[in-house]
């Protein structure tokens, strides 16, 4: 049976599941994970962290990670090709990502065991796409559990699923439809949903069938960033993506064919910074200007944001807050962006950033951020101010208790959830 409501009054034992190590930090996702997991432990909550990794656990990340946690277990994940994989891909009533992310026996039973190990303040599980390996041994042991979710994944796969080739599209829609009803399964079945903007709890707290749904935003260490002083005077333009999302790529891809030909137009002299990690080589070989400087995965953000006059963030799709930006905004860098790129950050076109929906304008408010040194100095130290104010990882790790606090007390769950899918994840 569950523990008594969870309060933020005293140190809480917190079962903490993730589907990848998040250290290094190589993505937005990863870096909200290492900064929460840092505050929660400070706050000294105990932990025990329980990962699903493609990659194995390296000296540096079991340094990074194992001073935070009481237990740290890492399992593996079968490769993306593995037959299991590509069977239930094609053939279960699961989406292509929760089949990537489930059907393992050996984690479900390591997450079994140590469910009745102890008694759990908090049970939390990032991702529903993660979520099918222990559905049924929460069902079994009547379990409440928090879902923190970093995206509404259906409107980040449908996004997405148009850039299939056309002889899958069947399969993409297929797969999307899945998608759908799998995330109003889990959501459903959360006792306490966590969202990164408001926009998407209105979302999920719809999907959830009036589960609470509380916001958890993505911040960033602001002191970190403090130190950094943008260069105004370097004509460089920064972008920082993990190029595992589909998002990313296409903001670069949209980039460097509709924007920066027409600012090139007017500032010839102007260079592109591409940073980030998976840098698709592909790339080099399409766009070959010299103006573009690949750099790839840069261990120290805050060197190469030193060198940029500017962040251009032209994302299109992807929901939730970018870590990305909220980085280039904690050190004093220049914002222009989509209005998609600065979704739930609070931001105001012409306070603390500029805002084009457009390559046009884009293109635009990146001559003009260029153009005026002294202007966008003060673009960006207003950004700065509002972003040390509002999204510290401090003010995300308070909302994560909140949350707990809203967990139910003890009773029974129903094992089985009325939907599609039985309890244990087999067709009803």
């Amino acid at each position: 049976m569950d523990a008594q409501p969870a309060t933020a009054t005293r140190p809480l034992r917190i079962l903490w599941v993730m589907p990848y190590l998040p250290w290094p930090i190589t993505s937005g996702g990863k870096s909200r994970q290492y900064h929460l997991l840092r505050q929660m432990a400070e706050r000294g909550h105990r932990i025990t962290l329980l990962v699903q990794s493609k990659a194995p656990l390296d000296d540096e990340g079991r340094a990074r990670l194992e001073p935070l946690v009481e237990r740290l277990i890492v399992l593996p994940r079968r490769p993306l090709k593995h037959p299991l994989t590509l069977w239930h891909a094609a053939l279960a009533p699961w989406p292509v990502l929760t089949v990537v992310n489930g059907h393992a026996p050996a984690l479900a039973e390591r997450f079994e065991q140590l469910l009745v190990d102890q008694p759990w303040d908090v049970v939390q599980i990032e991702h529903s796409y993660s979520f099918q390996p222990f559905e049924s041994v929460l069902a079994r042991h009547r379990r409440h559990f928090v879902l923190c979710e970093h995206n509404v994944e259906s409107q980040l796969g449908a996004a997405t699923y148009g850039k299939w080739p056309l002889l899958l599209r069947p399969l993409a829609r297929y797969d999307q439809w899945r998608g759908r009803r799998w995330e109003r399964r889990v959501l459903s079945q959360a006792s306490a949903v966590a969202a990164v903007t408001e926009a998407d709890a209105q979302v999920m707290a719809r999907l959830s069938h009036g589960q609470p749904v509380g916001v958890v935003v993505n911040g960033v260490d602001t002191r970190a960033f403090a130190q950094v002083r943008p260069d105004l005077e370097s004509d460089a333009v920064l972008f920082v993506g993990n190029y595992e999302y589909a998002p990313n790529v296409d903001a670069v891809e949209w980039a460097l064919t509709e924007i920066f030909p027409r600012l090139w137009q007017r500032r010839p002299t102007t260079r592109f910074i591409v940073c980030g990690h998976a840098l698709p080589e592909a790339w080099r070989r399409r766009f070959t200007d010299a103006r573009i400087d690949w750099r790839g995965y840069v261990p120290d953000l805050c060197l190469v944001q030193g060198e940029a006059s500017a962040f251009l963030a032209p994302l299109r799709f992807g929901g939730g807050s970018k870590l990305k930006v909220l980085e280039a905004l904690a050190a004093g860098l220049p914002l222009v962006s989509t209005p998609e790129g600065v979704s739930g950050l609070g931001l105001t076109d012409g306070a603390h950033a500029r805002l084009h929906a457009t390559a046009e304008g884009l293109a635009d408010a990146l001559a003009a951020t260029l153009d005026h040194p002294a202007q966008s100095r003060a673009l960006g130290e207003a950004a700065r101010h509002h972003v040390a104010e509002r999204f510290d990882w401090s003010a995300s790790a308070a909302q994560l208790e909140a949350l707990y606090e809203r967990l139910p007390a003890a009773q029974p769950m129903g094992v089985r959830v009325p939907g599609l899918l039985g309890s244990a994840g087999e067709p009803a």
